[in-house]
Parts: C-alpha cells; structure tokens; sequence
C-alpha cells in the first residue's frame, strides 16, 4: 500500500506539472520528442512531461534601441546616428523554428540596415528627410524579418550626432542666410517705401495745395512733443500772396 501511495502521488505530480497558464499576450510553442507540435494558449494549456516541451513567446511589441552606428554620407560625412525600432511576433512557430534567437537577430538586421541606408543619402537629406528614411527603413527590416514571423512596425531615428567642426560651420552658414534674409527683407522694405514716396510727390507735383498742407501737419506733429523752440521751414509759395498785398498798399 505504501508503494502504491506512492506511485499515485507521483502520478499525480506529473500531471500537475504538465498544467501551464499562458497569459493573453503570449504563447507557448510546443514539441514533442523534438517535432513541432504547435502554438498554443492563451489559456491553461497542457504540456506531457517527459515527452512534450514547450517555449513561450511574447506577442507584445517590443521596443529595441539600436545603438550608434558610425556613418559615411553619400557626400563623405562622418556622423553618429542611433534609431529606435518597434516590432511584434505574429508567428510564434516560425519566430522559434526559423531563427535561432529571434531579439538578437532582427537587432543586428537593423544595425547593418540603418548603416545602410544612411551612407546612401546626403548629410542635408539625412538632417531633412527623416520621415523617408525611417519608411525606408521600417520596409528593408521587416523585408528580412518577415520569414522569422516578425512584423516591424516602426522605425524611427533618434538622434544624428554632427562632428564639432562640422556643426560650427553649420551654425556659420545658418547665421549667414539669416544675414542675408534680413538685408534682401531691408532692401524689399526700402524698394516700397521709395515706390510710395515716388506715387506721393507725383500727386502733390499736380496740385501744390498738397504740400502746403503737409508742411502744416508735420507743424502740428511737433508741436506735440512740447518742444520749447520749433524751427520750421516756410515755403515762399505762402508768403507770396502777403507780399503782393503789401506792395500794393499806398
């Protein structure tokens, strides 16, 4: 009887021992005596002891950093430039049975990838057209990652680091187009204004009353400044009809 207590308790282990919980974001890919079996879960799953083995895999994305790779331009600049990729298994089977390690793997596809591609664009495009670089990315990854059952959702760079010199040049000619802006809107701003002067003396040249009321308004204008002493030019066009009535009185 002890014996067979025994053997009943052992028993009883085994088949408690073969009773796994596979969570909602995950499955178990499952082998028995070295064949695969299958994918299963999520769940409270089953797997023999002894004979049937099984792997879990994750179905969540997974955030991967790709570290700094040192890039050539396609016009010879050296720069440092890191990504983030975001990927997801949808097939377990294949993500097991296909590749030996699925997260080591798709991190050195993109590694060579991301040098790839960025030594095949200008430093200007590179700094410019990032969103086109990151589509082309994300499509030449997940290209090569698609047979392991792995979809690559994004790619994104992070960040593209400038050697000294080459950002103070940069900083030098962005400082000079800001020059330039600034004297072409001054010149703009000096073309109008010589415009409009030119319109304003054309139209007081027909009609003299024009500038006399002018004078008298610009007259106004200062003496609103409370100035103690205001020097103001008369033109001789208003003093003339004075002196004529002068000259004819006995």
């Amino acid at each position: 009887m002890p014996g067979a207590f025994g053997i009943v308790v052992v028993l009883v282990v085994l088949v408690v021992s073969g009773l796994k919980v596979v969570r909602e974001y995950e499955r178990m890919v499952v082998f028995r005596l070295g064949r695969l079996v299958g994918a299963r879960g999520p769940g409270i799953i089953y797997v023999i002891p002894g004979i049937e083995k099984a792997l879990r895999v994750d179905l969540r994305t997974v955030t991967m950093d790709i570290p700094s790779q040192d890039v050539i331009t396609k016009d010879n600049v050296s720069v440092k430039v890191n990504a983030v990729l975001y990927f997801r298994v949808l097939e377990p089977t294949r993500a097991v049975v296909d590749v030996e390690n699925y997260l080591f793997a798709t991190s050195q596809n993109a590694q060579t990838t991301l040098r790839s591609v960025c030594g095949e664009v200008e430093l200007d495009d590179l700094l410019a057209a990032r969103e086109k670089i990151n589509t082309r990315l994300q499509e030449i990854i997940d290209q090569h990652t698609e047979p392991w059952g792995i979809k690559v959702v994004q790619v994104a760079i992070k960040q593209i680091d400038l050697p000294e010199e080459m950002r103070r040049a940069m900083a030098r000619q962005a400082e000079a187009d800001r020059e330039r802006r600034a004297k072409i809107i001054a010149a703009e701003g000096e073309f109008q204004a010589a415009q409009r002067l030119s319109e304003a003396a054309a139209i007081m040249a027909k009609d003299p009353i024009t500038l006399q009321l002018r004078y008298l308004q610009t007259l106004a204008e200062i003496a609103t400044e409370n100035n103690s002493t205001t020097i103001f030019p008369v033109p001789i066009d208003i003093l003339r009809p004075f002196l004529a009535a002068g000259g004819r009185t006995p």
